[in-house]
């Protein structure tokens, strides 16, 4: 099991708090399955399935965000309160006003509840006491921020921040492809997106292409910067940085795979990923932070 995409997170390092007494913040936002009349249910849930809300492997903690949906598309509360609405107009010989439509559209959708579909997604998180990383696997910066508001209503006081640096990721991954020069441990991919400042928002991106380095330049000096870049770190994980410091897309490489240790049971194997996942992961960030010039202070 790997991450696909990192929202990244600060918290002290070293953070002194237990498993066990993350275990019992947890408990208050526990998931419970949505009754019939919920069209949302969010809370924590065991990772393996054992009924523990915090799995931990060689100190790092990882957690699961439940989340339960149900499905009830307007079009279809629309469709039936529309054939309501003709009913109501053939009884009384005018139709219902907006008001009473309003009225007619929710009690349809409080009808419908119940029998409508549910889909069910987990979000998970990584919490590295060592390092002081706290990692949300989320395409997006809103998903990852209803994640930390449900952790923060468990965790009474907890001392997270956003991750910042000294310098702009898109002025840094700009001058990088500018000088076509990577910074240290990491290389340059074949992805990138450059985009203008000014009121066109004028894009040009590059997919599985040769990065030119005169056409870049030429990109750069009409006025554009760049605000997605893939890259590699130490030829072993690759990923896209965003300019608003995600790391996105991450794959490891053969090289980690090759390394894996051979384990004979699902716990194992499970417990071998987190624990090769971590330890790769918080060397990356460490070194990524210091290539966007360190983190910056309050």
């Amino acid at each position: 099991m790997w991450f696909k995409n990192l929202q990244i997170y600060r918290l002290p390092a070293p953070w002194a708090f237990t498993p066990e007494q993350m275990e019992d913040a947890l408990q208050s936002q526990a998931f419970v399955p949505a009754n019939s009349n919920e069209l949302l249910q969010q809370g924590w849930d065991s990772p393996r399935g054992n009924g523990k809300l915090v799995h931990v492997v060689n100190k790092q903690m990882l957690m699961m965000l439940g989340t339960e949906k149900k499905l009830l598309p307007s079009s279809v509360i629309n469709q039936v309160a529309k054939a309501r609405a003709a009913e109501l107009e053939e009884q009384q010989g005018f139709p219902p006003g907006k008001k009473a439509m309003k009225e007619l559209k929710e009690r349809v959708a409080d009808e419908l509840l119940p029998r409508a579909f549910s889909i069910r997604s987990n979000t998970w998180v990584w919490v590295d006491p060592v390092n002081g990383w706290l990692v949300v696997d989320a395409a997006s910066p809103s998903k990852a921020d209803d994640v930390i508001k449900l952790l923060l209503k468990a965790v009474d006081k907890m001392p997270l921040e956003s991750l910042r640096v000294q310098r702009s990721p898109v002025g840094v991954m700009t001058a990088w492809l500018e000088s076509d020069e990577a910074p240290y441990n990491f290389t340059i991919d074949q992805d990138t997106e450059l985009r203008a400042t000014g009121e066109s928002k004028a894009t040009v991106r590059y997919v599985k292409h040769s990065l030119d380095p005169e056409d870049i330049r030429r990109h750069i000096s009409s006025g554009k910067q760049c605000t997605r870049l893939a890259m590699t770190w130490t030829s072993r994980i690759s990923f896209t940085l965003t300019e608003q410091l995600a790391v996105k897309s991450i794959k490891p490489l053969d090289v980690i795979k090759e390394g894996e240790t051979i384990t004979y049971s699902d716990d194992e194997r499970f417990d071998n990923d987190i624990m090769l996942m971590t330890g790769e992961l918080a060397k990356l960030l460490a070194d990524l932070v210091e290539a966007l010039g360190g983190e910056a202070k309050a």
